[in-house]
């Protein structure tokens, strides 16, 4: 069987779990949200951080407490990671200042970039307590952006958006906690190693000494994939037996990484009344996301006179297909896992997963992120059509007026501007050429994937960039910092700019947005605008490479 038509045997396998799962995902996300009563657990954390549950937030102070909460956090991830010498289940491991503190804003900004070895840099204690906490509430955090985005366009005359804090608690406790707990269960019946063992030397049959691993793996791997995290407990990432044993954890972890993404389009539809609208999104997600699974697979296809296809780092567990939905889900969220090496693949195949991030996390993008994400770019679909036709631009019966295209205009371009200035500025200064594998146009894309995924939240990386070391440890961290809540905080100044508005009544003039004709329009504006922003950059990289 061709690694071709393997694809859309998976893509179709994958896409009926996926949609199996999310329906009733969905409809539960929309009760959480849209519950008035708090669980007693919900309470307790409540009365402890003195928030009061019952009074909602204006898009300022939502807006305050997600960058507040995200400062804090970085703060203690890093300290926690610079003192985990003197704490248990350490085994020696270290970072240096500036490692620690990439790893810090990492992990807090859903990114889960890495320049350090899993299993080198993070004892079981920072593991669990720090990295594996972040992994969870930093995709609370992007799940409730997106709720208070859909609030904002479900919302009539209102100048509340909802309360960070119920948000983050309910998303947490309701979400992402149970389905991580039956996620890893799986994974440990799967083959996933879960324990708290030092690593220990065994003798091979070779005469040579083999150090085995251990940890607190199937825990983390469940809520890395769920929350759309990425990172590894191991170095080797989902390539390493230990985090992904075989064919049946492969697919696991794909549909993790899919499944909250997905479920939320239909919470969209629910929560304004008509669920068309989240149709309409699915749709056009699942299109981006298929062309470029198939993309990608053709690409590694072609590229080798084998009737295999080129084989360079993938797993023989695997193949090409398998390896390449693989990194099409992780590179079309911000789950930045691998089952691969993507620095292996081919110049196109490579070329067509660094684009998946420039699209800018929407096809279908990570939990929350992909949803306000292809919200965002709905609307400035909305305002060039209405352009185009003549008609007053309207989403859901509010107006795309002078505030709301400001907010989602500067909202698109903050990533393309801090991915495309580091690059340049990185690849001016000796010390990052220096950590440049190759040169030419593949240490070009090394840089520039580098880069993408930090200003996308992604994490994956072409191994190639040896990054450990203080500029890019600092200008990475920026990026990801400044990428993450820079778009949120304009996605909530939208939020609360669109849930002030009156509903305008729908007449002859008014567009609909759930119709083929506008997701035609939304996958080309998608594709227009990261095409007009990185084309020039990926004619200098990736595809000067492959006609090299």
């Amino acid at each position: 069987m061709s690694p071709l038509l393997q694809t859309v045997l998976a893509l179709a396998t994958v896409g009926v779990i996926v949609a199996v799962l999310g329906y009733p995902l969905a409809t539960w996300l929309h009760r959480v949200f849209t519950d008035e009563r708090h669980w007693r657990v919900e309470r307790a954390i409540y009365r402890i951080v003195g928030v009061d549950p019952n009074t909602e937030q204006r898009w300022s102070v939502y807006a305050i407490s997600v960058v507040a909460f995200g400062v804090v956090s970085v703060v203690a991830l890093w300290l926690l990671i610079l003192v985990q010498g003197w704490l248990p289940w350490s085994f020696g491991r270290s970072q240096t200042w500036h490692g620690a503190l990439n790893t810090a804003i990492s992990f807090t900004t859903n990114t889960n970039w890495q320049s350090y070895a899993g299993e080198a840099g993070a004892g079981h204690t920072v593991q669990m307590l720090g990295l594996t906490v972040q992994n969870f509430v930093s995709a609370a955090t992007g799940l409730a952006v997106a709720i208070a985005l859909v609030r904002g366009l479900a919302r009539a005359g209102a100048d509340r958006v909802g309360n960070f804090w119920v948000d983050l608690t309910r998303g947490s406790v309701r979400v992402l906690l149970p389905i991580a707990t039956v996620a890893a269960l799986l994974l440990i019946l799967g083959g996933v190693i879960q324990n708290l063992n030092a690593p220990s030397v065994v003798q091979t049959l070779t005469g040579g000494p083999q150090t085995i691993p251990g940890g607190p793996v199937a825990s983390q791997e469940a809520i890395k994939m769920l929350g759309t995290n990425g990172g590894g407990f191991f170095n080797a990432n989902s390539a390493h037996p230990f985090e992904n044993p075989n064919a049946w954890t492969n697919l696991l972890e794909i549909v993790l990484v899919l499944l909250i993404p997905f479920a939320l389009t239909r919470t969209y539809g629910l929560m304004v009344g008509d669920r068309r609208q989240g149709r309409l999104v699915a749709a056009v997600m699942a299109v981006l996301f298929a062309g470029a699974a198939l993309l990608t697979t053709w690409s590694e296809t072609a590229a080798s006179t084998l009737a295999t296809g080129s084989m360079e780092g993938k797993e023989e567990r695997f193949g090409i297909a398998w390896s390449a939905l693989f990194g099409t889900a992780t590179t079309a969220t911000s789950t930045g896992a691998v089952n691969s090496m993507h620095e292996s693949y081919s110049p196109l195949g490579g070329g067509m997963l660094m684009l998946n991030m420039m699209l800018g996390e929407v096809s279908p993008g990570g939990v929350g992120t992909g949803l306000y994400g292809m919200l965002v770019l709905a609307i400035i679909t909305v305002f060039i059509a209405g352009l185009m036709v003549g008609r007053t631009p309207e989403l859901l019966g509010k107006t795309v007026g002078r505030k709301e295209i400001t907010y989602a205009a500067l909202a698109s371009i903050i990533m393309p501007t801090l991915v495309l200035t580091g690059t340049a500025i990185s690849l001016l200064l000796p010390s990052a050429r220096a950590a440049m594998l190759a040169d030419g146009p593949h240490g070009l894309s090394e840089m520039l994937y580098a880069f993408s995924s930090a200003g996308n939240n992604n994490g994956s990386a072409f191994a190639g960039l040896s990054a450990d070391q203080p500029w890019l440890n600092l200008s990475l961290g920026a990026v990801m910092f400044l990428a993450r809540f820079g778009i949120i905080v304009l996605t909530l100044a939208l939020a609360g700019a669109l849930a002030s508005q009156l509903r305008r009544p729908v007449t002859a003039g008014t567009m609909p947005t759930h119709t083929p004709i506008f997701g035609v329009l939304l996958v080309g504006i998608v594709l227009l605008l990261a095409g007009l922003t990185f084309f020039p950059s990926l004619a200098l990289g990736p595809l000067a490479e492959a006609l090299s």
